[in-house]
């Protein structure tokens, strides 16, 4: 695909919001009623960084990027 790079930026900034959304859900799913929310920070970290390498590497491999 041949994207103007307003249109490029503008797809990885929603897969970083997609991104975040899927780390707020995982931190909130695997924090437990009276322990540290430290965490469930690491793992919403963990989830938000797998999912936009999942992403963008969809997104490479379809050409869009």
């Amino acid at each position: 695909m041949n994207l103007s790079l307003g249109v490029k930026v503008l797809v990885v900034v929603i897969c970083a919001l997609f991104s975040v959304i899927v780390a707020m859900v995982a931190a909130w799913l695997s924090h437990t009623p009276g322990t540290p929310a430290g965490q469930a920070v690491l793992y919403g970290g963990g989830a938000f960084a797998g999912c936009l390498l999942l992403c963008l590497a969809v997104l490479s491999a379809l050409k869009v990027l």
